[in-house]
């Protein structure tokens, strides 16, 4: 049975976002209808349409043809789901989302903004994953020669965007499962942001922006990518005490730690004043060494590490291969094509490609007439998310696995974070990816510890670990000892590499994981390689797990059946790069970077201003030259001679604001390129509840954190997510597993 068999799914988005939330649905095994205007999905023209939209069917309607508008009205009548990019393109259909809430009590509707719920800050309103890092504090985050903001090379936010949304949406079809009712649901770009630099916005409202000028491999000498002596690149792990300590030991500089500014810490390496001298140290310590003999030390000592290699070669990579991330398909317009799997792994409810990207109306006379669904609930609960009721334990350390336990309490489960009674290790580190969670603390490896878990796992609807291969079988808490004492608990498994295939066994990090499939490389271009300063693996696998977590609660809600699922950074690269490496007979060339990139055209890059940067971008159908020449009072002769200098020079002495104002009234999309203390300063994102602010454990000190991720009509949630202390609830969840106050006192 596949997850999602029998669901009906119309699907009106263009773009990326949008689109890749119809992808999983179709993976997972929904009739998807991808509904089109006579002139196509614009993205039609892109590599990764071919991905984005695989496993659909494509019917053309026209606006203006009545006939076809009626056909798409009752054929929502029929659907579980509708997905849109917001209410400009629903009125062009003469749709209205009051109205589609008022009429189809069980329709979950998805609606995905380019940026905030009715308000997109630049012209045209288009999706936009390069505007939307500008202003929402991803390009000045990124480490740079410089200091100054940069670009990526990779729409990461629109992948984030549509990842998270799917999520929610399912998460919206479990809630419905109990209360028969279905619901809006809105996930915008913002929402993809607070994601994505979860971490970023988790600050001290009044402390100053970090600074960002520490070179192309970030602020970490031993968590970085580095070049041996064969002018060979590899990736190092080495992050926490043990693994650092490891790592100067086997370079031959352990007196670093002797140094006084060191502090006689590891933790003194990134402190700001030590940075510079501790990147070159480090750096020229690996100019003794080829690659590959460094790779052999660092994983002898079981430090994550492995080589840069390109994007290009990433899909025939065998550990790919070995967890099915390589999927050929036979596509009608571009022939063979070769494309990621699916990113996470039901054992129960497998997903798989379906098949091909659909040619433009390839089925405009195949749609029978779907049946109305029953109507919904009179009388809809209200709830604090749509996860609301279920409980979920998580044993994950480090970031991705709590992260997606915080993710999942975004969603109204009661999570249980599992840590040693000394606490996650990554406590510090990871201290955000902990938000919302409750804590149990107790030690899985004392038989009476795993009593308490096997007790607390009756109470439990799933479990999550991210525990090396082969931990959790030690530790007696693996999906076979679990099932023996809940046999329909959701498992989840989260590791570095996937399950199977040479790589299984092995532990991981994002930076490797992000040097290792192409993205570090793809950033540099001719260049050093670039590190991508966001987590990028690590968040987006945690979304991975939820969405795991919450398929497997749909399908367990709807025959009572639990099952095991794993998912992996790997897998997860490989989705985050869909766009880039899908392969075809000519396609169009993908983007590749350089040092401190500002963008590869005239019209769509950063320039600097008076008072900081902007960032420009011609949106469909906009001729950047004219937009320019009118917006900055250039004569066409002198643009077109050199367009990149003609408009820095019109931009270097005029305010942000003042520029920003007359290229977006030109119809040139542009948007100041903001620091995190600007965006969280933001009157709207404030009051979209973007951030929220709670008072610190230091006395005059406030922290801001990332605040609601998604608005649910029905089922939302809102207020602060905190952080729980090392075994906060442990009295509590006893309790609930049955522990009277005298054994928890023994315990």
């Amino acid at each position: 049975m596949d997850a999602l068999r029998d669901f009906r799914v119309i699907d009106l988005s263009t773009g990326i976002a949008g689109p890749i939330v119809g992808m999983f649905c179709a993976d997972f095994g929904a009739e998807v209808v991808k509904i089109e205007p006579p002139a196509g999905d614009p993205a039609r023209a892109t590599a990764g349409f071919a991905v984005w939209n695989r496993g659909k069917k494509s019917v053309v309607v026209d606006p203006g043809d009545d006939a076809g508008v009626r056909w798409l009205k009752d054929q929502i009548a029929g659907a579980d789901v509708l997905i849109t990019n917001g209410g400009a393109q629903l009125s062009q259909f003469q749709l209205d989302l009051d109205d589609l809430a008022m009429r189809h009590g069980r329709l979950v509707v998805a609606v995905m903004p380019p940026y905030l719920n009715g308000y997109t800050p630049w012209a045209g309103g288009h999706e936009s994953a390069e505007l939307l890092a500008a202003i929402g504090g991803q390009s000045w985050r990124q480490s740079s020669t410089s200091g100054d903001p940069i670009d990526s090379v990779y729409p990461t936010l629109l992948y984030a965007h549509g990842l998270w949304a799917t999520v929610c949406t399912i998460a919206a079809l479990v809630e419905r499962e109990g209360s028969g009712a279905g619901q809006l649901v809105y996930v915008n770009g913002t929402n993809a942001v607070q994601h994505l630099l979860g971490a970023s916005l988790m600050i001290d409202a009044d402390s100053p922006d970090v600074g960002t000028g520490t070179g192309p491999g970030g602020r970490h000498p031993t968590y970085t990518r580095m070049i041996a002596a064969d002018g060979k690149w590899l990736a190092s792990g080495a992050l926490g005490v043990k693994f650092e300590t490891q790592l100067l030991a086997a370079l031959g500089l352990t007196e670093m730690l002797a140094e006084p500014r060191m502090g006689g810490s590891v933790a003194g390496l990134v402190h700001p004043d030590n940075i510079d001298w501790a990147q070159k140290k480090i750096a020229d310590a690996f100019l003794a060494r080829p690659r590959d003999e460094w790779v052999e030390i660092l994983d002898k000592l079981g430090i994550p590490v492995g080589p840069l290699l390109e994007r290009q070669d990433w899909l025939d990579h065998p550990q790919v291969r070995a967890v099915d991330m390589r999927v050929e398909v036979e596509d009608p317009e571009r022939g063979r094509v070769v494309m990621p799997g699916i990113p996470v792994k039901l054992e129960g409810t497998p997903g798989r490609v379906r098949g091909p990207a659909p040619m433009l109306g390839q089925h405009d006379r195949d749609i029978p007439a779907w049946p109305a669904q029953p109507d919904g609930a009179s009388r809809p609960p209200i709830r604090p998310g749509p996860l609301t009721g279920y409980s979920i334990l998580d044993t994950g350390t480090f970031v991705a696995s709590p992260y997606a336990g915080s993710l999942l309490s975004e969603l109204g489960a009661d999570v249980v974070k599992v840590e040693p009674v000394t606490g996650d290790a990554f406590r510090v580190s990871g201290y955000t990816g902990n938000r919302g969670m409750r804590s149990l603390a107790i030690n899985l490896q004392d038989p009476r510890g795993q009593e308490v878990f096997h007790n607390a796992v009756k109470q439990a609807d799933a479990f999550i670990d991210g525990l090396r291969p082969g931990v959790t079988k030690k530790l007696n808490i693996d999906d076979g000892a679990l099932r023996a004492i809940k046999p329909n608990i959701v498992t989840l498994s989260l590791s570095a590499y996937g399950e199977g295939g040479p790589l299984g066994a092995k532990g991981g990090v994002d930076y490797v994981i992000q040097g290792m499939s192409g993205m570090m490389t793809a950033e540099g271009g001719s260049g050093d390689p670039v590190i991508n300063s966001v987590a990028l693996c690590d968040m987006n696998s945690a979304a991975f797990s939820a969405l795991g977590i919450t398929l497997g609660l749909l399908h367990r809600a709807r025959t009572g059946e639990g099952q095991r699922i794993w998912d992996g950074l790997l897998l997860t690269s490989a989705y985050l790069q869909a766009g880039e490496i899908v392969d075809y007979a000519n396609r169009p060339p993908s983007r590749i970077g350089g040092p401190d990139f500002r963008g590869d055209s005239p019209y769509d890059r950063m320039y600097e201003v008076a008072d900081g940067w902007i960032r420009i971008q011609a949106g469909p159908g906009v001729d950047g030259a004219r937009a320019a020449a009118t917006a900055l009072g250039l004569d066409r002769p002198t643009l077109e001679a050199d367009p990149t200098s003609a408009i820095s020079d019109a931009l270097c002495g005029r305010s942000g604001t003042d520029a920003v104002a007359a290229l977006n009234a030109a119809g040139l999309a542009a948007v100041p390129v903001r620091k995190i203390s600007e965006v969280i300063r933001d009157p709207r994102l404030r009051a979209a509840e973007f951030v929220h602010v709670t008072p610190s454990a230091d006395e005059g000190h406030f922290l801001c954190g990332a605040g609601r991720y998604a608005v649910f009509s029905r089922s939302g949630r809102t207020g602060a997510k905190l952080v729980p202390g090392v075994g906060e609830h442990t009295a509590d969840v006893l309790r609930e597993a049955g522990y009277d106050a005298r054994q928890t006192a023994d315990l």
